[in-house]
């Protein structure tokens, strides 16, 4: 037990030895570990003769970077060496120049993922606003800020977007983000949810919303909206929807699908559904007219004396 003990603190002593030894070059870029943080600088361990430094202000470009709220003991940073001698035995570090290096093939790698990632507005530009990613400075045009209209841009800044990245251009130093791409794609996973809950044959209410020459489509109700085909709308046989429909028409449809996300509705199955209704209530009633007659001869049958 003893040996194994002491096998693997000359393990650990020897791969600290091989670190202290490993040459570190001005330009190279290297992980630490934080074991110190303050106002102005951050320190890192390397397991090396030398501890890294870097100052608050070569952390990010992002002028509105709060170190100690961004940075904590333990965490692992990427920087590059500026000085390998800082004039008091410390390596002197950049994390702005790594990122420079780094950050626009991270960016790169999350537009082709698509992946959706935080950030906090700075500042109003004409025409949009300012975002830092990954240290990078970032655009977001207006348009892009939300699926509805954007008035005042100054109501934005501070605000925290999850965004997309739309356009990486490390050439031209270009960074394009969208907060309206992420909500465009959760709205439509709300739609394609409450449709994958619609039940085929349910009937709905709704009001037509537009006509097309080969259907109507009807605005159903929690944002829904779907399909009357031309051969749907009458039992009798129409040339065009506006023969029977005007928008703004309110008008029961039954679900007859949803495949592929999409609304299938008919209004001739509920006028069909409403015929056999009435049918079935005739008969109904023939049947009870009957049954009221049997039973008022039988009554007066009874009453009689032979």
């Amino acid at each position: 037990m003893a040996e194994e003990v002491r096998q693997e603190t000359m393990e650990d002593y020897s791969k600290e030895l091989e670190a202290s030894f490993k040459p570190i070059n001005e330009g190279d870029i290297i992980s630490g570990t934080v074991i110190s943080v303050n106002e102005e600088e951050v320190v890192l361990d390397f397991n090396s003769f030398a501890q890294g430094i870097i100052k608050a202000e070569d952390m990010s470009n992002d002028p509105k970077y709060n170190v100690l709220e961004e940075v904590k003991i333990g965490d692992t940073i990427k920087a590059t060496v500026v000085k390998k001698d800082d004039g008091t035995g410390s390596i002197q570090l950049s994390c702005k120049e790594a990122k420079e290096v780094l950050s626009w093939d991270i960016l790169k790698q999350e537009m082709e993922e698509e992946k959706e990632i935080e950030v906090k507005v700075n500042e109003v530009v004409n025409g949009g606003v300012i975002a830092y990613a990954e240290g990078i400075r970032g655009f977001i045009p207006a348009s892009h800020l939300s699926l509805n209209y954007v008035e005042n841009l100054e109501e934005w800044v501070n605000k925290k977007l999850t965004v997309q990245v739309i356009t990486v251009d490390e050439s031209k130093k270009k960074l394009v983000m969208s907060a309206k791409v992420v909500e465009k794609k959760k709205a439509e996973e709300e739609i394609n949810h409450k449709i994958s809950m619609l039940v085929p044959g349910t009937i709905m209410e709704g009001a037509v919303e537009s006509l097309m020459p080969y259907g109507a489509f009807i605005a159903l109700p929690d944002g829904l909206s779907g399909l009357v085909h031309i051969s749907q709308i009458s039992q009798k046989r129409i040339k065009k929807p506006s023969e029977v429909l005007n928008v703004g028409d309110k008008v029961k449809v039954k679900v007859l699908n949803t495949n592929d996300g999409k609304i299938s509705l008919s209004m001739k199955a509920v006028e069909e559904n409403s015929q056999a209704d009435e049918t079935e209530k005739v008969e109904t009633a023939k049947y009870s007219s009957k049954e009221n007659i049997g039973t008022s001869l039988g009554d007066l049958l009874k009453n009689l004396k032979f």
